[in-house]
């Protein structure tokens, strides 16, 4: 097992921790306001300090954690839900005009920006982790589909595939029951990584106001929070930044250790 996987996974493991065990325990009560003890640096009470309204960031952070990871879990299943099974549908009738109409769809979603189109849709259905959650699954639909398209075009020229043909089986059996299982590890490294990417998305729909609501915090709403203070309350910005900048390094870190271990091709001495 690769140093890179391992460190990926120990960063990826430890927010989804934090995540869970907010659940049932946070040392303070994550909206509870205190404002004689508001701006206080991390000290033995308060270990990542107060903001501005006298509120537990340790705890905050926590139960960003979890709307953070909720948010980025729902929009790559939606990808996946939906992106897959276009890329097969595609790669089972490549060069066709149900190949040609699918890519084409993909290529008018990635001539936008995915975060100025994300923010345009909430603007417009208003503020709130449901919307947030649509608008960035909705550009993961066609990186699954592409993904999926490109990992499952090779695998129809093989000859297994086509004995499947001559025993009869059909297009969507063959995509479900051969296809489907050689592209996975290129499905569960993708996924990772898009599930890093709407981490940032949100954090960045929040920081404009435009994802989940108080009271229920976010790291992007945080740093909102601390732009106006950063010079007399430095760890406001720190605390989530650092956050953020974790847990995106970790699942980077556990895709890349991923696609090494998947990849047969990798797994060479010294790779």
């Amino acid at each position: 097992m690769s140093r890179t996987l391992i460190l990926g996974g120990a960063l990826s493991v430890l927010v989804v921790l934090a995540a869970l065990t907010s659940f049932i325990w946070t040392p303070f009560e994550h909206t509870a306001m205190n404002i004689p003890a508001k701006l206080q640096t991390p000290n033995g009470t308060h270990w990542f300090g107060t903001d501005h309204f006298g509120r537990d960031m340790f705890s905050m952070i926590m139960v960003g954690a979890r709307t953070s990871i909720a948010v980025a879990f729902v929009a790559v299943g939606i990808g996946i839900g939906l992106g897959v099974p276009l890329g097969l549908w595609a790669a089972a009738r490549q060069g066709g005009w149900v190949d040609e109409v699918i890519m084409r769809g993909n290529d008018l979603i990635f001539a936008f920006p995915s975060l100025v189109i994300a923010i345009l849709i909430t603007a417009i259905f208003g503020a709130g982790a449901i919307n947030a959650i649509i608008a960035i699954g909705i550009f993961n639909i066609p990186v699954f589909a592409r993904v999926t398209r490109g990992g499952a075009l090779p695998i129809w020229a093989r000859e297994f595939i086509l004995a499947a043909r001559v025993a009869g089986k059909g297009a969507a059996r063959i995509s479900y029951e051969h296809v489907l299982p050689n592209i996975a590890n290129l499905l569960i490294v993708q996924a990772t990584i898009q599930f890093s990417l709407g981490i940032l998305a949100e954090a960045a729909l929040s920081y404009v106001g435009l994802g989940a609501q108080p009271p229920t915090p976010s790291w992007g709403r945080m740093l909102a929070d601390a732009q106006t203070l950063v010079s007399i309350a430095p760890h406001m910005a720190l605390v989530p930044g650092f956050a953020i900048i974790l847990t995106v390094l970790g699942l980077n870190l556990l895709g890349d250790g991923l696609r090494d271990a998947l990849d047969p091709k990798l797994r060479v001495a010294g790779v």
